[in-house]
């Protein structure tokens, strides 16, 4: 059974996932760090300089990766933006021509047999955003980069180009990357835009015409179609052939007149469908010649500009966020991370209720006394007592607090013996494997220790757990890269972007 899944379609799921950002019942997004102890072959699989791909499985999606994690920061809805492919302008460039019709049979001049995988847009160096309607029978864009603004095409370098809209300088630096831009649509270009409106054509030009200037009407569905008062053609023959599409009145062959309400037309050459008047008063035949065609190209619905998202193939969705140092003490600059995602509605810890923190600390924590030596990051510690182990995230010294995670692995947070897990309990010493640092759990502390960044970590009997309940919420996007280095001077600008 043939069957596809179309643009719209695309379209329609960007825009729910945006919409559930802000809708009366809103999901809520964070972004987490996670994994800050090496990746290995014998346990999570890869390496640093090898990184495994994530799999999209039930203990992966649901269950490890939250063993690792160590923050996340709330994304919201301003960090959101429909994006689009960049496509940068180059003088000297063949850019593809929007066509409606686009597909396996009718490919673009790159090549696309989809009209959104085409080049039929680009990008300015002052970030104004042009649709090719005309390249010229498939040439090379020649002249000046554009600047015009205007709401109706016009022609320049050998194109007919229609302005879209223009990235804000604060959008360009939020979410312009090397392969993605933002898109929107520009409310002055959109109320401009007429639907049905007959714009560009792809013409043949055929041979042994009478040279001149006729006038032809757009026959289909349009609003009075095939008379004067609808969609009007002028064509300009020259040496027997019909001129290239363009705007230039008297060298080329022109839109009179675009109507409106077409979603097909066609365009009559033979005797009795030409005039040599705009008000198709007077016909006027082209002569004997052969081989000519006027295909009329339909607009996008509602017309060239109305909807760019839509137009352009926004079913891209872009999140950007900005990590600052340690984000209020919640995510670590003393330790790197290996991977990042995006978690929907976890939870705060020991509850049921959706979190709504603006970010939130995931590794547990110990105050300890009785502390001798330095611990380090990613060592193993362990309490003999207990046999409970894990992995140094972080070292507070000014605080005397631990903060660790303890992977399903072996001597990263479960038994070597027998693979379970235990946790760190009771006023028992903890050490260090590597560094020798000892330290024993305050059972006495209490109450909130503030930390250096302003924010509070609450221990009981010496023990704090993460501020997310962990295995809580859908986890929808993982990632796993090569190490990145974190510090109190850095700043992160992650972006995530999502194709639907």
């Amino acid at each position: 059974m043939a069957a596809i899944i179309t643009e719209k379609f695309r379209l329609h799921n960007a825009t729910q996932f945006t919409e559930s950002f802000t809708e009366a019942s809103a999901s809520v997004y964070y972004l987490f760090l996670g994994k800050s102890a090496p990746f290995s072959s014998a346990t999570s699989g890869g390496s640093d300089a090898s990184p495994p791909s994530p799999a999209d499985s039930v203990e992966d999606t649901e269950y490890y990766s939250w063993d690792s994690m160590l923050g996340a920061k709330k994304i919201a809805s301003s960090d959101l933006t429909r994006a689009i492919v960049r496509r940068n302008f180059s003088n000297g460039t063949t850019y593809d021509m929007y066509e409606h019709n686009v597909s396996s049979d009718n490919t673009t001049t790159s090549g696309a047999s989809n009209i959104y995988d085409g080049t039929f847009y680009f990008l300015t160096s002052a970030n104004r955003v042009y649709k090719v309607l005309d390249n010229n029978d498939g040439s090379a864009y020649s002249g000046s980069e554009p600047t015009s603004e205007s709401t109706s095409p016009f022609a320049l370098g050998g194109y007919v180009l229609k302005y879209m809209y223009s990235i804000s300088s604060s959008d360009a630096a939020k979410f312009l990357t090397t392969d993605f831009m933002p898109v929107e649509t520009d409310s002055t270009v959109s109320a401009a835009a007429t639907d049905g409106a007959i714009e560009s054509l792809v013409i043949t030009a055929g041979s042994g015409y009478t040279d001149g200037t006729y006038y032809a009407a757009v026959y289909g569905d349009g609003t009075s179609q095939g008379t004067s008062s609808g969609a009007i053609v002028r064509l300009t023959v020259s040496g027997g052939a019909i001129a290239t599409f363009g705007l230039t009145a008297g060298s080329d062959t022109t839109i009179h007149d675009g109507g409106a309400a077409y979603t097909y037309g066609t365009v009559n050459l033979g005797s009795s469908y030409t005039f040599s008047d705009s008000s198709l008063s007077s016909a006027s035949s082209m002569g004997s010649g052969s081989g000519g065609v006027v295909q009329v190209v339909i607009s996008p619905k509602s017309g060239h500009g109305a909807d760019a998202v839509a137009e352009l193939g926004g079913h891209y969705v872009m999140m950007a966020t900005t990590l600052t140092a340690a984000e209020g003490d919640d995510i670590t600059t003393e330790n790197d991370f290996r991977k990042l995602g995006i978690v929907v509605d976890p939870h705060t810890f020991g509850t049921t209720s959706v979190a709504t923190v603006a970010t939130a600390r995931l590794t547990y924590a110990i105050k300890l006394t009785s502390q001798s030596g330095t611990f380090d990051g990613d060592e193993k510690i362990s309490q003999a007592t207990t046999g409970a182990c894990g992995k140094v995230v972080e070292w507070d010294s000014a605080n005397s607090i631990l903060y660790y995670s303890q992977e399903r692995f072996g001597d990263y947070g479960t038994a070597t013996a027998n693979g379970g897990y235990t946790a760190f309990s009771g006023a028992n010493v903890i050490t260090g494997a590597t560094s020798g640092a000892t330290g024993t759990p305050d059972a006495s502390a209490d109450s909130a220790v503030t930390l250096a960044g302003g924010n509070t970590i609450t221990f009981s009997d010496g023990y704090a757990n993460p501020e997310l309940q962990p295995d809580s919420g859908n986890i929808i996007y993982r990632e796993n890269r090569k190490p990145i280095s974190r510090a109190t001077d850095q700043t992160e600008d992650i972006k995530i972007i999502v194709e639907f």
